[in-house]
């Protein structure tokens, strides 16, 4: 069979752009890659997301790589047995013999690449045809287009993203902005339509969360744009409320599916199985990324069976309606905001979204509750990262008992679970207070749960320095605790009285409330909050005089820590006890135990006890003529205090240590230095300020005198002298060997002997042994002192050089 004519003539019929192409620079190259690897790449992902501008220009930027480059547009096409004669029409082949053959017969020989754009409602007639064409044309490349790959051998699958945006909270100029293609797109589709249009300040917040709300969706920035014919950014973003009634008014040149958002999405559901529609109108209960174990005991009821939910979101993974993301080594799913709202408006109504709301507070009251359980012990610091993770779902579960009728008492008892496994840890002070008051107003029943709630909003109010208010809070939560005779609530309330009572020097009192507190604690079971009454009991000790009962009582604190395998309050014990051991003038007692708070602590997000930590750290390098370093760290504490919506100095012992400092600090070094200092600090990464807070010493050279710039760095903690400006010392070598190296650096991640070897498959003694040895060799005496001996050859940049692979810290999940 001849070649045609008008094939011969042209070499393709790729369509000219009518708008500008945004971004996309890391795709075009990925695509560019994958087709030269690979004879059939596939684009996938959500409708809208731009799969086909992005196919055309990529094959356009390639176009002289070919001999033609042909698209093929599927759109239009309903019949499956057509698939092949069409793109034999697109491209002009005619024949009495089978379309395939006959394109096979006028391609061989010719570099061709193939665009088949929009294939998911024609993926198994697509998938046959490609696996055809592409086995009889060696110098065949195809380019397609789909919701979901053609699943075909040596198909490379690439999932388009929606386009990139500023991350929430994250301050960015306009010029910045416009480094978003999010941004971008928008900006050059609002000029168009509103031309002057141009990001000033006073909308480029408006712009931002205009975008964000559409998921960096093209298509969907688009039609947004196209309203600002009519509205303002700011009411445009107000409106999108309902997304699918706003964003209407597409190109009519386009397939009516492209021309709404809501056709658009409505697409993608036709072509999905009743059950898979199901699921998803169902998993738009979740307002973040959740695991499967959720999606099964949500969403399977009725017509949906938990053993069919893994092949149900595997199914809407493959078509792009579900997000994948691995969270600290876990799988979670995430669906777009649009998609998640056009599944909850298929929900039947006010009562199945009641229920599945119902069963999505369960589900996390119960994770709570197991949390609760296993907080004090070995699983913590699991517990700690994994409700981080579930944050929106935790504030989703308070909204539904808050708003539905009966449901205050439940949400008040989460509350109250939430006190002491993630509002306390992570130091969300006013988040806890908010919960606390909204849902202490709507369960005003005299319950134990509301006595122990009402001593538990005390305490958050005592730490922001609320006092009236949380005085009258602890007294009602004790009155109503006598009231019921409910020990637990009693002795929290002796606790957070107690603790009250002795940051405001009132130490008599303070030491009858704590003991009482932790007599109560022991009885009741609660491990955590008799640990705190102690802890707490033994600085009161101290204050008053009592030196040996202080260090009983701390050293009883922290065997009781490490037994449990407690790490968040064993790094409390660890800083309050080194401001005791400062206040007694043992300066190198309290540095080593403060650098081994923050290697047990660093995990934890509790900024107010790491805000303590390093404030003591600054008092300590005061003491030392460490000038520059310590207003380094008095900086770093400020602002950590600043993000915890807290203060150190509502400690009055601490108040005065603070000003005595900052005085001896300011006479020493001028006020510009001591400012420029204290403002370094303030904006030192957390894992900056960790390092140069373990690779500083007391005994090294003090800071020159008043007038002196802060050196720019983490101090040396070895050798004998300090790098000139501009340098950085390397450290002498290691005398460790290859295997001593990764327990030192397990050692400094805060892994105990157990964790060690567990991590490394050695047996324990065998750990204990290298312990041993290394502490022999570097001449320490405690595992503080190699993790900041680690620190410093970090800092120096020495460390990772000493060996080919450096063991990270195990994940610890569940």
């Amino acid at each position: 069979m001849a070649i045609p004519a008008a094939l011969v003539r042209q070499i393709g019929n790729l369509p000219a752009d009518l708008t500008s192409f945004v971004g996309r620079r890391r795709e075009l190259a990925e695509i560019r890659r994958l087709l030269s690897v690979s004879r059939l790449v596939t684009l996938t992902g959500v409708g809208g997301v731009g799969k086909t501008r992005l196919a055309l220009r990529a094959a356009a930027e390639q176009h002289r790589a070919f001999d033609a480059v042909w698209l093929v547009d599927l759109t239009a096409l309903d019949d499956p047995a057509l698939v092949a004669e069409t793109v034999a029409a697109t491209l002009g082949v005619q024949s009495e013999i089978n379309p395939v053959d006959a394109l096979a017969r006028v391609l061989t020989g010719r570099r061709t690449l193939l665009v088949l754009d929009n294939c998911e409602h024609l993926r198994d007639a697509c998938a046959s045809f490609a696996n055809r064409l592409l086995r009889a044309v060696p110098d065949l490349r195809i380019l397609a287009t789909s919701r979901q790959s053609l699943g075909i051998i040596g198909e490379h699958q690439m999932r388009v993203a929606p386009l990139a945006l500023p991350e929430p909270g994250r301050p960015l100029t306009g010029r910045a902005l416009e480094l978003y293609d999010g941004v971008s797109l928008f900006l050059e589709r609002a000029s168009a339509v509103v031309p002057g249009f141009r990001l000033t300040p006073d909308i480029a917040a408006d712009v931002v969360e205009l975008c964000r709300r559409l998921d960096g969706i093209p298509l969907a920035i688009e039609l947004a744009a196209v309203r600002l014919r009519a509205l303002s950014v700011g009411t445009l973003v107000e409106r999108l409320t309902d997304r699918y009634a706003c964003l209407t008014s597409g190109s009519r040149t386009v397939a009516p599916r492209q021309r709404t958002l809501h056709a658009l999405v409505d697409w993608s559901y036709q072509l999905l199985s009743p059950a898979e529609r199901t699921l998803w109108s169902r998993m738009s209960v979740f307002p973040g990324h959740f695991d499967l174990k959720a999606v099964e005991d949500v969403c399977a009821c009725g017509d949906v069976e938990p053993e069919d939910v893994l092949d149900l979101i595997d199914a809407l993974l493959d078509k792009s309606l579900l997000l994948r993301e691995e969270h600290h080594g876990e799988v979670r799913f995430r669906m777009l905001e649009t998609l998640r709202e056009f599944g909850r408006l298929r929900l039947d109504g006010p009562d199945e979204r009641r229920s599945l709301a119902r069963r999505h507070r369960d589900h996390y009251l119960a994770l709570l509750e197991r949390a609760a359980g296993e907080w004090f012990g070995p699983a913590q610091a699991g517990w700690f990262a994994r409700l981080r993770l579930e944050q929106a779902h935790l504030r989703g579960a308070l909204e539904f008992c808050l708003h539905e009728r009966g449901e205050a008492d439940v949400g008040l008892l989460m509350a109250a679970l939430l006190y002491e496994t993630y509002w306390l840890p992570n130091a969300f002070y006013s988040e806890g207070r908010h919960w606390f008051d909204l849902l202490l107003k709507s369960a005003p029943a005299p319950t134990a749960v509301r006595a122990e709630a009402l001593c538990a909003d005390a305490q958050m109010a005592f730490i922001q320095g609320d006092t009236a208010v949380a005085e009258l809070l602890v007294g009602e939560g004790l009155a109503l605790a006598e009231k019921l005779g409910h020990a637990k609530s009693l002795a929290l309330g002796s606790l957070v009285s107690g603790i009250a009572a002795h940051q405001h020097g009132d130490y008599a009192r303070a030491a009858v409330l704590l003991e009482e507190a932790v007599t109560g604690h022991t009885a009741a079971g609660d491990g955590l909050a008799a640990l705190v009454g102690l802890l707490t009991l033994a600085a009161t000790a101290g204050s008053l005089g009592e030196e040996d009962r202080e260090r009983r009582l701390f050293e009883r604190s922290l065997a009781l820590a490490e037994s449990g395998g407690d790490s968040w309050i064993r790094s409390w014990v660890l800083t309050v006890a080194a401001v005791h051991a400062w206040q007694r003038g043992d300066a190198e007692r309290a540095t080593d135990l403060a650098r081994e708070s923050l290697v047990v602590g660093r995990d934890f997000d509790d900024r107010l006890a790491l805000a303590t930590t390093f404030e003591v750290l600054g008092w300590i390098f005061e003491t030392g003529r460490r000038d520059a370093s310590a207003a380094r760290m008095l900086g770093v504490a400020e602002e950590l205090c600043r993000a915890a919506g807290a203060s150190i100095q509502r400690v009055a012992s601490y108040s005065e240590s603070h000003e005595r400092c900052v005085i001896a600090l300011r006479e020493r070094m001028g006020e510009r230095s001591f400012d420029r200092a204290l403002r370094q600090g303030e904006r030192l990464t957390l894992d900056d300020a960790v390092a140069e807070a373990l690779g500083s010493r007391l005994d090294e050279r003090p800071d020159e005198g008043p007038g002196a710039e802060p050196d720019e760095g983490p101090d040396e903690m070895f050798g004998e002298g300090r790098p000139g400006r501009g340098e950085r010392a390397g450290p002498e070598p290691s005398p460790l060997t290859g295997r001593e190296r990764e327990i030192a650096e397990l050692i400094s991640q805060g892994l105990s002997n157990k964790e060690i070897s567990s991590a490394l498959v050695i047996a324990q003694r065998t750990t204990e042994g290298h312990v041993e040895h290394i502490l022999t060799k570097l001449g320490f005496s405690s595992r503080t002192q190699i993790a900041a001996w680690v620190a410093a050859r970090k800092a120096a940049g020495g460390h990772t050089r000493d060996h080919d692979a450096i063991p990270r810290r195990p994940r610890r999940t569940r």
